[in-house]
This record gives C-alpha cells, sequence and structure tokens, in this order.
C-alpha cells in the first residue's frame, strides 16, 4: 500500500436518473440540468446508471447524445450498460455515433451476464433465441472489436449506387481506449485488464471464497491490484472508483438529517455478504468534506486510484442533488488533492 494516496485527477459524479412515471421529461430534464451542472463547477466526468423496465434511464445513449449537445468539456459515461440486453453491432454504431457529436467525451462502461429477471422478461427481449443468448465475456469481446475497428461483414465496396463499409460506421478511433469494465469480482478484473480495457468499482464488489472478518476496502484493493497486473498498462491502467459519498458543509439541518437517516438505513447489509452472489457493499460516507476526506485517505483502495465517480443516491431532490455537488466540487475535491476542469 503506498504511504501516501495519489493525488486525485479526475472527479466524475454517477446519477441513476430518477423520473416520475406520470412525467418522466422532468426527471430527464433534471439529470441533464445536474450534468450542466457539473461542468459549470470543474467535474471531469459525469456517468449515468442503466436500468431496464425501472423509473431510471433506461436509454443513457439518448441521453448522452442530448447532455453532448448542451455541454462542450464534460466527459460522459455509462456505469454500466448489461450487455445482456444489448446488440453489440447496434451499441457499437450508437456508441460511436455520439462520441463524434460530443467531440470524443464518451466512456461506455459495460458488463456481462444475464438480464436481470431474465425469466420474466426473454420473452419480450428475444423471444427467439432465449436458450442460445450468450451473456459470457465474449459479448464485451464483440463490442470491443467492433468499437476498434475489426470487421463486422465480409463484404465492402460500391454497390449500384451505395457504397459499403466492412466496419462499423463511424468509426471513432479513441473510443476504444475508452471503455470500461464495470466489475465486481477477481475475475473480471483480470479479464477487464487482459483485454486492455479500463476498470470500474463500485460500492459492490464480491466477497467469493473469502472467509470472515470481511474488510470492503481490502476486497476492492485485491481488485484494483489484479487488474494492474494483468493489464499492458501495468500500474498506469486507469480505475475509476464509485463509492457512494454525501458532503454535508452547505447542507441544512433537514438535508442532513436525511443523509444521515438514509446512510443508516442502508447500513445493516455491510456487515456482512449478501444473498447467494455473496455481495459486500461499502459503507455510504457522509460527513463534512474534511471528514470525509480523511476516511478515503484511510480506504485502502481510494488510495491507489486517481479518478472517482462518487454515485449520487438515488432518491435525493434535485436540490439535494446540486448541494452535494457544490459541496463535491468546492469543498471535497480540493481536499482530495484535485483541482476543477478549465
Amino acid at each position: 500500500m503506498p504511504s501516501t494516496p495519489r493525488p486525485l485527477r479526475k472527479l466524475g459524479f454517477l446519477t441513476i436518473g430518477l423520473f416520475d412515471e406520470a412525467d418522466p421529461r422532468r426527471g430527464h430534464e433534471s439529470t441533464l440540468e445536474i450534468i450542466e451542472l457539473g461542468e459549470r463547477l470543474g467535474f471531469d466526468s459525469a456517468w449515468l446508471r442503466h436500468r431496464h423496465l425501472q423509473y431510471g434511464i433506461s436509454s443513457p445513449v439518448a441521453v448522452m447524445a442530448a447532455a453532448s449537445q448542451r455541454t462542450s468539456r464534460i466527459e460522459l459515461g455509462t456505469a454500466v450498460t448489461p450487455l445482456g440486453w444489448e446488440n453489440p453491432l447496434r451499441l457499437a454504431e450508437d456508441l460511436a455515433t455520439v462520441d463524434i457529436l460530443s467531440g470524443g467525451r464518451v466512456n461506455p462502461g459495460v458488463s456481462v451476464g444475464p438480464p436481470m429477471h431474465f425469466d420474466e422478461v426473454k420473452e419480450a427481449l428475444y423471444p427467439d433465441t432465449a436458450d442460445t443468448e450468450d451473456f459470457s465475456y465474449e459479448r464485451v469481446r464483440r463490442l470491443l472489436d467492433l468499437v476498434r475497428g475489426k470487421p463486422a461483414s465480409d463484404f465492402s465496396g460500391v454497390q449500384g449506387f451505395e457504397v459499403f463499409s466492412d466496419r462499423v460506421q463511424p468509426h471513432s478511433p479513441g473510443l476504444g481506449r475508452r471503455l470500461w469494465y464495470g466489475g465486481g469480482s477477481l475475475s473480471s478484473a483480470r479479464w477487464a485488464g487482459e483485454h486492455g480495457m479500463n476498470f470500474l468499482t463500485s460500492s459492490v464488489v464480491k466477497a467469493e471464497d473469502r472467509e470472515g472478518p470481511y474488510d470492503f476496502a481490502e476486497i476492492q484493493l485485491s481488485h484494483i491490484r489484479a487488474f494492474r497486473a494483468a493489464h499492458p498498462d501495468g500500474e498506469e491502467a486507469r480505475v475509476s472508483q464509485g463509492l457512494v459519498v454525501i458532503p454535508t458543509d452547505s447542507a441544512s439541518s433537514e438535508q442532513r438529517a436525511k443523509y444521515e437517516e438514509y446512510a443508516a438505513r442502508r447500513t445493516p447489509r455491510t456487515a456482512s455478504p449478501q444473498g447467494p452472489a455473496r455481495l459486500m457493499f461499502a459503507p455510504d460516507i457522509v460527513g463534512t468534506s474534511a471528514e470525509i476526506a480523511e476516511r478515503l485517505h484511510a480506504h485502502a483502495a481510494f488510495r491507489e486510484v486517481d479518478e472517482v465517480a462518487f454515485a449520487l443516491p438515488f432518491t435525493f431532490e434535485h436540490e439535494d442533488y446540486v448541494q452535494i455537488l457544490t459541496d463535491m466540487a468546492v469543498k471535497l475535491g480540493p481536499a482530495l488533492g484535485w483541482r476543477p476542469g478549465a
């Protein structure tokens, strides 16, 4: 473990983009306003969660396209897009298009595995191929190859008045270096490193076959080190950490009480592995920026990253996010060694 943490180089945030079913436009507009605010505050990146058949962002690529036309500098990412819902070829086309429109600011984060509640949704999603769909890392590899410009077709050239390419168009040359894998296990960390991806590690990891006592930070640290050991760039390979932190410097007393209650309700699940997957959850960190910085500097995994995408709580109001983001940029970021973008 380094004797001192790395200075924070990139500060980002992650939002789920909740909306009311009766007024979905307002929720999506709120998300775009939050991204615009993030750019004004100097954040380096804004990340969108991906939710299907829920009241959160179901099409982050479309939201990134809209955000790209209302911002000029902030990077736009997904954390993460579950590829079990996607056709890699079509997704590669959409991502490249938005990357071109944004001027090269898209950071697609992906994961694999069967779609959530697959048995209930498979007749709508894959009515003819549900039993043969491959939800393994192979699906990521296909996306990587297509984004990086490998052939998608055996045919190219002119046919009549039309010109055909054998690779995804538009091709965005830098996009292949900005693909991230969202992983919570040692195997996913190693796979991402071996395939030259970047690595997103969140507030959820797998305890796998470890025996207690359980330390979330040490488990996450083992994933970061496994990823970098497998990556061609070694210690320079990019890792972004996505803990839930809630600074209260400028919060009202009512907001502070709400934030503390939110974290307290979620704390019991952090004591031991949860469910068959043995998931470990990181405690939410609520307090002043000075208090949060002290806890992060003592966090074994945070000490080895220089990029973060702090996750905004799912259920707060727009004005709460404004306060939290402002304190992150004005107080917390500088306390962690970060300086805002131009």
